[in-house]
């Protein structure tokens, strides 16, 4: 009588299986929870301990891992093995289905702890379908229940399920455990990530990634993508999505840069971003007042973007926002009327609740060809930097004010970066050109009359003054940047010349 071993966690399909397989003549071991799931429903079945004689131990941890099993998987179809099975006492197991406990399910529960996590960390499941695939030319291993058709399919019609059969059951095993484990590594590991050690940078990483959602395209129609996620079936960035198409890649890349940005400041703020470059940041006492300023740094490139809020969107918001046309808004939360008249107005705009600020605490990865690229996130300046005045002329407090805004709005710029701000609100960017003078005149430019009274914010050095006279002759009043060019004195001095003041903040703020 052939005998196949169950130990299962998900019982989906389970009966149904079990009941086929002992009406063709099968024996059915099973372990712990499914021994007594069979049983209660009525069905002959062998418990596990009376093979091994040893009853669980361990609260459970320890139900298979006992020569008897192990020997009667890894047998191989020879006399020799056989003989010295039967020597033991031991019987052939020609059949294991296992799956394992739910550890990713289990990780996602909100304020799951380490020790609760450890213990859906499944052992035994795990050597039973290393040791069933491994043994494959003997051995059939079902890790999933979309599988058990098929085999009674090949049962009932040839006695057996053939090669071929069980090679790719057992592929399909090794790539379960495969995944299962990296994301107990990803689990594990994470928490060592948000924790700098002293070496700042893991030296092996393991992602425990799987893919969640399909997407139509890439960046262009011919490039086929998807999302890969973490958390199975997670929505892209762990957001809500409450009404709207589908997020393309493109959304997915502005969304993540919008939200990153909005998350670095505590007021209020509303972040727009376009081909992941903001157009706009502003601050004020909600984020209702906070939208007309952002669309005024740059009305035109607005229009098509991504408006990040992070703070509850309300009816003002949505009045504000007037008929601009929106790919994505995305807040931490909405009224009930907002949603409403969003969903009902913008019927394709992708109206998304996110319910974590960014953190920063991971790290940011590259693709290049052959491997991965591996940083920190840039989170601001580093602890213990101190921002030095360099200038005859020291700033004056509103002239601060607005320099600190525009310091913490360039590092979310594509460099190289130029931000010109007026109080907590930009009124002009240029980014993501080779030139830093260009960058310095695409942001004056947006300006306009505004740049008369701003401050001028600048991700690196200043390799020249050329970028400081164009600012004065358009009326920016007060500079702030890392320092640090082999020219400083000549910056420094051409600032003097034009009554600026200027600030080093010794940290660069590159975003290529």
């Amino acid at each position: 009588m052939p005998r196949a071993l169950f130990s299962v966690s998900s019982k989906r399909g389970l009966l149904g299986f079990a009941s086929e397989l002992i009406g063709l003549g099968w024996e059915v071991v099973a372990s712990g929870g499914t021994a007594q799931t069979l049983s209660d429903a009525g069905l002959p079945v062998t418990p596990v301990e009376r093979i091994t004689h040893q009853p669980e131990m361990l609260g459970g941890r320890v139900k298979t891992l006992h020569p008897a099993i192990h020997s009667g998987i890894l047998a191989r179809d020879s006399a020799a093995d056989m003989r010295e099975l039967a020597d033991a006492g031991f019987a052939p197991i020609t059949m294991v289905v296992c799956n394992l406990y739910p550890f990713s399910e289990a990780i996602k529960t909100p304020g799951v702890s380490l020790d609760d996590a450890i213990e859906q960390i499944d052992i035994g499941g795990v050597a039973l379908l290393r040791g069933a695939a491994k043994n494959f030319s003997r051995v059939t291993v079902l890790s999933d229940p979309e599988d058990y058709l098929d085999v009674l399919v090949s049962l009932k019609a040839n006695g057996a399920t053939t090669l071929s059969q069980r090679r790719a059951l057992a592929v399909k095993a090794f790539a379960y455990c495969g995944e299962y484990d990296r994301s107990i590594y990803a689990y594990l590991s994470e928490s060592d990530i948000e924790e700098p050690s002293d070496s700042e940078v893991p030296a092996s990483i393991a992602f425990g990634l799987q893919r969640s959602h399909d997407l139509r395209y890439g960046e262009n129609p011919h490039q086929a993508a998807a999302y890969y996620s973490r958390v199975e079936a997670d929505t892209p960035l762990g957001a809500d999505q409450l009404a709207g198409k589908q997020l393309s890649y493109n959304n997915i890349l502005d969304v993540d840069a919008a939200w990153r940005a909005a998350s670095g400041f505590e007021e209020p703020t509303v972040v727009i971003v376009k081909h992941l470059n903001p157009t706009g940041i502003a601050s004020a006492d909600t984020v209702a007042e906070a939208l007309p300023l952002a669309l005024a740094s740059d009305s035109v490139s607005s229009f098509g973007g991504i408006i990040a809020a992070n703070d509850e969107v309300d009816d003002a918001f949505v009045e504000a926002l007037g008929s601009l046309f929106v790919e994505v808004i995305l807040a931490p939360s909405y009224t009930e009327s907002a949603a409403a008249a969003i969903q009902t107005g913008r019927k394709n705009c992708r109206l998304l609740r996110m319910p974590r600020r960014f953190s920063g605490t991971s790290f940011e990865f590259r693709s290049v060809h052959g491997g991965l690229l591996l940083q920190r996130y840039d989170v601001g300046d580093p602890a213990g930097s101190v921002m030095k005045t360099v200038t005859k002329r020291a700033p004056t407090d509103a002239e601060m004010d607005s320099m600190v805004f525009a310091w913490k709005a360039v590092r979310h710029v594509k460099s190289n970066a130029i931000v010109l701000a007026k109080g907590k609100r930009t009124v002009g960017i240029g980014g993501g050109l080779p030139s830093r003078v260009d960058a310095a005149e695409l942001a004056i430019t947006k300006a306009s009359r505004d740049a008369t009274n701003s401050a001028m914010a600048s991700d690196a050095f200043f390799p020249f003054p050329d970028s400081i006279e164009r600012g004065a002759r358009a009326g920016v009043t007060c500079v702030i940047q890392p320092g640090g060019s082999i020219r400083d004195t000549q910056v420094i001095e051409a600032a003097d010349y034009f009554d600026m003041a200027m600030i080093f903040t010794g940290s660069r703020h590159f975003r290529h």
